[in-house]
């Protein structure tokens, strides 16, 4: 390489470019007002109420990346506030039952994580009083997971079909509707309606118990809790956009709340499809209370998140960051088959909206950047590279060698500049790795000899035993998480994984090796 690639490649490879990013979002005060709204909103209906709850408890990561300052679990936090006045029912789907729905995130089929929500609730001394199983129409799968339930001591209720759902209005609120399925008993004022994931019927069974709990001659009322849109940020805020780049493949779209607006006179933002089933729930309101509790769908969320932005600027530069992220996830999605055009056309539009493209992203620059300046690879194939972006700004880029793969390299790198470390240390020498590549090989009947980021992981591990220095850049690997990162190429498993566990923001393009 010639001493111009060089100096190009250093100026790459360490820039400073900014102040590290302050939280934007005041954790503590959100738990206190969303706690409170909701003990108010408990109060409005007497005393009960059954609030529907969307999103993620326990690992609401895409609210911690646009939230700076936002805990993946603080909506969990925020319900440990009311923890002895409420109980929860996690629901389920027979049609995911008998079809064996896997949640991608994690790898395992609805009913299992049935069972992981109930055992995440009760290890925190939450009250899971129950599951109920929607849409049920006899399937076996369902039965057979009754009994399962049933027999490790856990009460379960069926809710069935019921035709012309959600429209016909008249049948759904009747004897022969909400009236056939089962009573769920409940015995605190605050019930929390959870599901493994979208489309298991948490609504129907809210409306369904509203209906039943009046026939009982007890009053009750309905909360929806969705942590986006934003309701009272502009429609077009980078944080609701970044809401709608996430939501790309189920094609929500957020929109003017105009029940609200004719109501109140006042703009707030909603998506399309409460926006839809709005004019249906307000009958079932009518239907059930003699009059709707409501004037809009908006009225009916009980998100405090808006009032809780302490940095506005930041969440705006947050959203603008995973709106990009989205997009190539997609586009990684669509070369593996996974999603469509229209998709990442949707995307590409909301970037457009914020004013923004791939390159605003510095790591996703300074990847490509490395790789044209970096050549060939020793067996003849383009070398392809990353970069990653310290706390304090600084850019870290490296490439894939005959010993190590990109990520791999890039790692190595982010840890000996975080403690200091010369970059011409090689904090495992060769002959370590000679070893560990045969066994690869020769042993595992790999095709790519470079180590992976486990792997160097493991052989620092080892190393720090008897190296100081080794034990220094170990150390460094707590402050890589938030940092934001870029491949030039599709990472396999093993490294996404170790990206991840890490809390490093990675992109890729979607380049396979």
């Amino acid at each position: 390489m010639n001493s111009a690639k060089k100096i190009c490649i250093y100026l790459i490879f360490v820039v400073i470019l900014y102040p590290v990013m302050q939280l934007a979002f005041d954790n503590d005060k959100y738990i206190r007002i969303q706690s409170e709204h909701i003990r108010e909103r408990i109060a409005q209906f007497g005393n009960k109420l059954y609030l529907e709850l969307g999103g993620k408890l326990f690992d609401d990561m895409h609210a911690s990346r646009v939230l700076p300052g936002f805990m993946p679990d603080s909506k969990l936090r925020m319900l440990t506030q009311l923890q002895d006045s409420l109980e929860i029912l996690i629901v389920l789907s027979a049609e995911d039952i008998e079809r064996n729905k896997v949640r991608q995130d994690l790898g395992i089929t609805y009913d299992e994580d049935v069972l992981r929500l109930r055992e995440e609730f009760m290890n925190r001394g939450f009250l899971v009083s129950s599951v109920v199983i929607t849409h049920y129409s006899g399937q076996r799968s369902a039965d057979a997971y009754r009994q399962r339930l049933e027999r490790k001591g856990i009460r379960v209720y069926y809710h069935y079909i019921i035709d012309g759902y959600p429209h016909n209005v008249e049948l759904i609120a009747s004897d022969e509707g909400f009236g056939k399925n089962d009573y769920v008993e409940t015995s605190r004022p605050l019930v929390v309606v959870t599901a493994p994931g979208p489309g298991s019927g948490k609504m129907a069974v809210c409306l369904s118990q509203l209906y039943n709990e009046q026939k009982h001659g007890c009053e009750a009322g309905y909360a929806k809790f969705e942590t986006f849109p934003v309701w009272n940020l502009p429609l077009k805020h980078p944080l609701n956009v970044a809401y709608e780049a996430a939501t790309a493949d189920l094609n929500d779209v957020n929109m003017i709340d105009p029940f609200h607006l004719e109501a109140t006179g006042k703009t707030a933002v909603n998506y399309n499809r409460d926006i839809e089933i709005y004019p249906v729930l307000d009958a079932l309101f009518t239907s059930i209370y003699g009059k709707s509790p409501y004037h809009s769908p908006t009225e009916m969320g009980v998100n405090m998140v808006g009032f809780c932005i302490s940095d506005d600027e930041a969440v705006r530069e947050a959203s603008k960051q995973e709106i990009i992220r989205r997009y190539f996830r997609a586009l990684c999605h669509l070369a593996n088959g996974k999603c469509n055009d229209a998709e990442i056309k949707k995307l590409a539009l909301l970037q457009q909206q914020v004013g923004i493209n791939t390159a605003y992203r510095r790591t996703t620059v300074a990847a490509r950047e490395r790789r044209a300046l970096s050549g060939a690879l020793h067996d003849g194939a383009f070398a392809h590279a990353a970069a990653i972006e310290l706390p304090d700004g600084r850019i870290i880029t490296a490439e894939a060698g005959p010993l190590l793969g990109s990520s791999a390299a890039l790692l190595l790198n982010a840890m000996k500049e975080l403690a200091g470390i010369d970059h011409s240390v090689r904090l495992i020498p060769e002959k370590y790795i000679g070893p560990i590549q045969q066994t690869k090989i020769g042993y595992l009947h790999g095709q790519n000899p470079r180590l992976h980021t486990d792997e160097v992981l493991v052989a620092l591990s080892v190393l720090s035993l008897q190296d100081e220095k080794c034990r220094q850049a170990l150390e460094t690997l707590p402050s890589l998480k938030g940092c934001q990162a870029h491949s030039t190429v599709m990472l396999n498993e093993v490294d996404w994984k170790t990206f991840k566990k890490l809390g490093i923001d990675l992109t890729t393009d979607p380049a396979k090796k």
